[in-house]
């Protein structure tokens, strides 16, 4: 039976991924919300970047499927609607973004009410392995921890969406990814939503693909970030899955290392760190001559690596899980160390 569900499910992601497909679509034909290239861009023609509206429709229309179709899943109704209400306001505030335009503080002040939002219905982290220390529970300082984990990788993932299919194509495998490890701890909701995100991504990362017919925007980017961040909270928390808080940290761990130097190296050189910019490590990796193409398989092979290591790391306790992040901080270090060195010489960065 278990077997015929798996199956069952799969179909329907890849139901998804069709609607997703045509929907965007229609975004690219029907939908002119272009985005106009500018010294900031990694394009040089003018593309439609509605295609978060065709991933956002699609979720929502799996998630109502899920709801009415799905039987128990094994979650109460109330964490049910606060995760759809919460990620409706993040969706509906980013369309508005593509739309008319926001300021940054205005996007923040949204999550920021976005995440509060959630952690009042109590997905917050609880607890946490500190080496030495074994399983801490945290208490209080669970929720500035998982405040800065939303708003964070909320951020990081718009920060991230920059060249062809690479936010679409890390979402999907994180998505995957996640579904997988979820689903071998006995998961339902987890497993099941994180099957809705990747058939969702799927179809639009057709479109998305170098050379891309159509961007996700921030109606994509900041949706698929908060709602991954928020998944994985309930994961650990509410899920029958109780899937440690460490996977999808290390299913991003290539967009979190890249956001967070990137950040603290514009704070160390009193950049204003708010400000668009085209000097994350991908992004530099392109001006130093590499393809889109190339820069992201880079980083999609690094993130499918980490999606192998997440599905093994389940399976090891204490502090030998955190040794699962080791291989991958040292390959960071070294790809850090040599993308900045020649973007100094070429004087692409202070």
């Amino acid at each position: 039976m278990e077997i015929a569900n798996l199956v069952t499910h799969l179909a329907f992601a890849h139901v998804l991924a069709a609607l997703s497909l045509l929907l965007t679509w229609v975004m690219i034909k029907r939908v002119r919300i272009l985005d106009a290239p500018n010294e900031r861009s990694s394009h040089t023609v003018p593309t439609p970047r509605s295609g978060g509206i065709a991933i956002v429709i699609t979720f929502f229309i799996g998630l109502a499927t899920l709801k009415l179709l799905g039987g128990d899943p094994a979650l109460e109704q109330s964490f049910f609607w606060m995760f759809a209400g919460a990620a409706g306001l993040i969706a509906a505030v980013s369309i508005l973004d593509d739309l008319a335009g926001m300021s940054f503080k205005a996007k923040l002040f949204t999550q920021a009410l976005a995440a509060i939002v959630v952690m009042a219905f109590g997905v917050v982290i609880d607890r946490f392995y500190v080496p030495g220390l074994g399983m801490v529970e945290l208490g209080v300082w669970g929720m500035p921890l998982t405040f800065l984990w939303i708003v964070g990788l909320t951020n990081a993932f718009n920060f991230m969406d920059g060249i062809d299919g690479l936010a679409g194509g890390a979402a999907m495998l994180a998505a995957v990814s996640f579904a997988a490890v979820t689903f071998s701890q006995g998961s339902t909701f987890v497993y099941l939503v994180s099957l809705i995100i990747a058939g969702s991504v799927g179809g639009f990362l057709f479109w998305n693909w170098s050379p891309a017919k159509i961007f996700m925007g921030d109606s994509g980017s900041q949706f698929l970030g908060f709602v991954l961040a928020v998944l994985a909270v309930m994961a650990g928390r509410f899920d029958a899955s109780h899937t440690s808080y460490l996977v999808m940290p290390l299913l991003f761990l290539h967009f979190i290392w890249d956001t967070a130097f990137t950040f603290f190296r514009r704070l160390k050189n009193g950049e204003r760190v708010t400000q668009a910019h085209r000097t994350h490590l991908y992004q530099l990796m392109c001006q130093l001559g590499l393809q889109h193409v190339h820069v992201t398989v880079v980083y999609l092979l690094v993130g499918a690596l980490q999606g192998a290591a997440a599905l093994m790391m389940v399976h090891l306790s204490g502090s030998l899980r955190l040794l699962v992040f080791l291989p991958f901080v040292v390959f960071w270090l070294l790809l850090t160390r040599i993308v900045t060195r020649h973007a100094r010489a070429k004087g692409l960065i202070a």
